[in-house]
């Protein structure tokens, strides 16, 4: 395989830190195909977290999207430098995708889609459930997030959708990836009630879910 800079820049990223970047070689044209398969140029406005080199803001660019109406929230400094270079329109945000307010991105910020190649299989469960709290909050109604993984399950638990009032599906798995990876489709649930509007009784009970996730720990994302 011909190494391109992006391809160069990305492993130079995972030696440094493998557990941030998730994995030794950038997502493939299939699993960004399937990424990004519900997402055109009617979709509106696109948030997209960790970009990395920007595999899957191609493949957004390819479905029809314009720069204009990405933008990429990427902690890396080295890739979002490269992100700044190769895709000028875009709106680039340097920070963490778990502190959105912080990074720049407001709580009033509405977007139509979120594409996620965060690695959150090797991120603490407080981390995620921050991540997909500033997610919940920034979705549409009826818009989705879409998240990949290597593992065999959603790699956001059960107790955290439940707070969140999100629900999870599997929209497939790509064989042809290395390694192998699945990807979910997250959207605001029709029969749950978020954390934030739930009643008490029910929000201790979420909470107690939570911290009982949170200690049985988490498999290290490959």
């Amino acid at each position: 395989m011909v190494q391109t800079p992006q391809h160069l820049t990305f492993l130079c990223q995972w030696i440094a830190n493998p557990l941030m970047v998730g994995a030794v070689l950038p997502s493939g044209a299939a699993l960004a195909r399937l990424m990004t398969k519900a997402v055109d140029h009617t979709t509106g406005q696109v948030l997209e977290l960790g970009p990395g080199t920007g595999v899957f803001t191609g493949a957004l660019l390819a479905r029809g999207l314009a720069e204009e109406q990405l933008t990429l929230v990427e902690l890396d400094d080295s890739f979002a430098e490269l992100l700044t270079n190769r895709f000028p329109g875009a709106r680039i945000v340097r920070g963490s995708a778990a502190r959105l307010s912080a990074a720049g991105i407001g709580k009033a910020a509405r977007y139509d889609a979120i594409i996620s190649g965060l690695p959150l299989l090797s991120m603490s469960t407080r981390t995620v459930y921050r991540i997909i709290r500033g997610v919940a909050l920034r979705l549409e109604p009826g818009s989705s997030l879409f998240q990949f993984t290597y593992g065999m399950r959603c790699p956001v638990p059960d107790a955290i959708l439940h707070r969140a009032g999100l629900d999870a599906v599997l929209l497939g798995t790509v064989f042809r990836n290395m390694p192998p990876a699945s990807v979910y489709r997250i959207s605001h649930s029709r029969s749950r009630t978020p954390a934030e509007r739930a009643p008490p009784a029910r929000q201790a009970e979420d909470r107690n879910n939570l911290t009982m996730t949170s200690q049985e720990g988490e498999p290290v994302h490959r």
